[in-house]
């Protein structure tokens, strides 16, 4: 392996801005099709020379954004150049299941499938090591994660009103320390606690990676939360409308209990479109709200873990400094923050409105890629086996506050 020319997370942050200043230059890329119903569908549309032909652009931009980051970061470049493809084709099978119209109906979304095929691919086949180490999942999510920031817009949540920045916080706080609390009486080690209450008070899959990327956290843990997060969000997108609907609560109500307690966007959206205009209105922004302060939850974690759990932390006189704090901590953290300013004071509606779908496109393809790379690095066993179990019910216990709780706040507010 040769030296890396810049620090990873600088690597990242500067990949990250690569693709969004080129963006605002005018370098957008069509989106691939992946929607379809009928095998017909399949063939006519996903499958189109000219859908196709969109399929091979994107491949090549990230084609070049990886090749490059291997050699900024002095991973092995031939070993990129070879893997790379395979890992994109993956990822494409899995966006193509995830399009089919029976499978949207359940709000499934791509990156659960981009997981499950890396695992079955992973742990079916032996994979030969210089594969292994071309797998770079946490360069591909970091990447994602820093494009996700310009979709924060703080000023359309603002004049949104502060009813939904207010349950937000009340959420975030409440449920993330009641959560880590269950995770302490269980004894699961502090890492996946802090992954896990944060998937569950913040905002899901993009609060998990968040997360585990500003502890440095291990990626099998993060395939956990993130599969907990997933396959959890699909029977209370289909049943918390007709619980609301039950208990009476008026649409205003219905969508911020909604938008704090389900964990993922999408199954938000869907779940407030089964109530009504006013539900999906209100849900969404508070969903946004929470998404607002995942990068400040980024920033006091990353504080936290770079403090405590500095080997010479228990030597009062060896406390990290400032300069061992900002060593340690994550800059892909400082992407994600700058983007979100970027796009939120700095640039026009007119300049956002052309470059918005495209990058949003783009993050959802880094955070596929990502997930087919840890599945495929992952042994299933470990998902799996009885380590697991306290997990998932330390998880599950946390949903069911953070339901309860996230209802009596909207009530609250909403009323």
């Amino acid at each position: 392996m040769s030296k890396s020319l810049i620090p990873e997370d600088w690597a990242i942050v500067l990949m990250g801005f690569i693709i969004i200043g080129l963006s605002l230059a005018g370098v957008i890329l069509a989106a691939p099709e992946y929607n379809w119903t009928t095998s017909a569908d399949l063939t006519t549309k996903v499958l189109a020379a000219d859908n196709l032909l969109k399929i091979v652009w994107q491949f090549a931009f990230v084609y070049v954004v990886a090749v490059l980051g291997a050699v900024l970061t002095g991973k092995p470049v031939a070993n990129t150049l070879k893997a790379f493809p395979f890992i994109y084709l993956l990822t494409v099978l899995a966006l193509i299941i995830a399009g089919n119209s029976a499978v949207k109906n359940y709000n499934l979304e791509a990156v659960i499938f981009s997981l499950i095929i890396g695992l079955l691919i992973g742990n079916l086949f032996k994979l030969p090591q210089w594969f292994k180490d071309a797998l770079t999942s946490e360069f591909f999510v970091k990447i994602g994660l820093i494009l996700l920031g310009t979709t924060i817009i703080f000023a359309d949540i603002l004049k949104a009103g502060s009813l939904g920045l207010i349950q937000a916080l009340a959420v975030v706080v409440s449920v993330w320390y009641f959560s880590y609390w269950v995770c302490k009486r269980l004894k699961i080690d502090e890492e996946l606690s802090m992954m896990l209450s944060s998937a569950v008070s913040i905002c899901g899959v993009s609060a998990a990676i968040a997360t585990s990327g500003a502890i440095k956290g291990d990626s099998k843990k993060l395939s956990l939360v993130i599969s907990l997060v997933l396959i959890t969000a699909v029977p209370m997108m289909v049943f918390m409308p007709y619980i609301a609907k039950a208990l009476n609560l008026s649409q205003e109500v219905t969508g911020a209990w909604l938008g704090g307690s389900i964990d993922t966007t999408g199954a938000v959206v869907a779940s407030g479109t089964l109530v009504g205009e006013t539900a999906l209105k209100i849900s969404t922004i508070v969903k946004f709200s929470q998404n607002v302060l995942l990068g400040i939850a980024a920033f006091a974690i990353s504080v936290y873990w770079t403090y405590t759990k500095h080997p010479a932390s228990k030597d009062k006189e060896n406390k990290p400094t400032l300069a061992v704090i900002w060593e340690r901590f994550p800059k892909f953290v400082i992407g994600f923050i700058a983007a979100s300013v970027l796009f939120s004071f700095f640039l026009s509606a007119d300049a956002i409105a052309p470059v918005k779908a495209p990058l949003k496109n783009l993050q959802g393809l880094w955070f596929a890629l990502a997930f087919t790379s840890i599945g495929l690095e992952t042994n299933f066993r470990d998902l799996v086996n009885k380590e697991s179990r306290k997990p998932i019910y330390a998880f599950l216990v946390a949903q069911g506050f953070n339901v309860v709780v996230t209802l009596a706040i909207a009530y609250v507010l909403f009323k």
